[in-house]
């Protein structure tokens, strides 16, 4: 959810079960008191708040400990999520979430548990053996400081390079549990408008596979095919660890959780 997702997250609250992780996006154009305000909210209906850090958006070390100490006064500091964030130039001194981790303020704050980011398919502006070295240094730091860590994913529409990558994460040694990143049930063009966005392949053959083609934009889509092929294909992977979801609510908060709700009940 973003920070302005308050009214939704209280409409979907019914719907959402108990102590679910709900992470809470740092994005440029919110405040310190609105992203605060929704961490706080998350926590006070019962659910797991996971507030991002953007390094590259944080100005300073005392804002990122305002932010902390903020954080911590609303009950929602013990697990976060560092990300480097998208600005190209970084607005103070942090370029990247090992920075924030490697500062060691985290743990005194507080954070008990830090996910980081993977990426199966690759990022757009990182070299692929920049992003491998990152998670590895990324795990050690948190190792050392005695951090619970979780890998957290970009989206994905395709499970053959999930598979792949998970297998490659496993090869190194880095047996940090894996949340998928997932695209909720939502309209064709807006799941393709965020693809585009963040790099994601997004061609016919893959989407096909998915569930949707690319000559119907006007309907919805949801992540079953996607799901039920990733669980088959984990199940026959002994060495893939702890794997779980992570839901992008781009359909909205209310729509993924009865889309989940359903998708359960359709195969108890």
């Amino acid at each position: 959810m973003t920070g302005k997702d308050v009214p939704a997250l209280d409409e979907a609250a019914r719907a959402i079960p108990a102590g679910t992780k709900i992470n809470v996006t740092f994005l440029g154009n919110e405040d310190l008191e609105m992203r605060v305000t929704a961490a706080r909210r998350v926590a006070e209906l019962g659910f797991t708040p996971v507030p991002h850090i953007s390094a590259r958006r944080i100005p300073s070390q005392q804002y990122l400990e305002e932010f902390l100490s903020a954080l911590r006064e609303a009950g929602a500091i013990e697990h976060v999520f560092c990300v480097g964030g998208d600005p190209a130039e970084p607005e103070g001194p942090y370029p990247d979430a090992l920075s924030i981790i490697r500062t060691g303020i985290l743990p005194e704050y507080g954070v008990k548990e830090v996910s980081i980011a993977g990426y199966p398919e690759g990022h757009p502006d990182i070299a692929t053996d920049v992003l491998w070295q990152h998670l590895e240094d990324k795990s050690a730091a948190l190792q050392e400081q005695a951090l619970d860590a979780v890998i957290l994913t970009q989206f994905a529409f395709d499970t053959d390079p999930v598979v792949t990558w998970i297998d490659a994460v496993r090869g190194r040694g880095i047996d940090t549990p894996i949340r998928i990143g997932t695209p909720g049930p939502a309209g064709i063009k807006r799941l393709l408008g965020f693809a585009r966005r963040f790099g994601i392949g997004a061609n016919a053959m893959i989407v096909k596979k998915y569930g949707f083609s690319l000559t119907n934009l006007m309907g919805t889509a949801g992540p079953d095919r996607f799901v039920t092929d990733l669980s088959a294909l984990l199940a026959q992977d002994s060495a893939s660890g702890s794997v779980k979801l992570h839901f992008y609510t781009f359909g909205g908060l209310l729509a993924t959780a009865q889309w989940a709700d359903r998708f359960i009940a359709e195969r108890s």
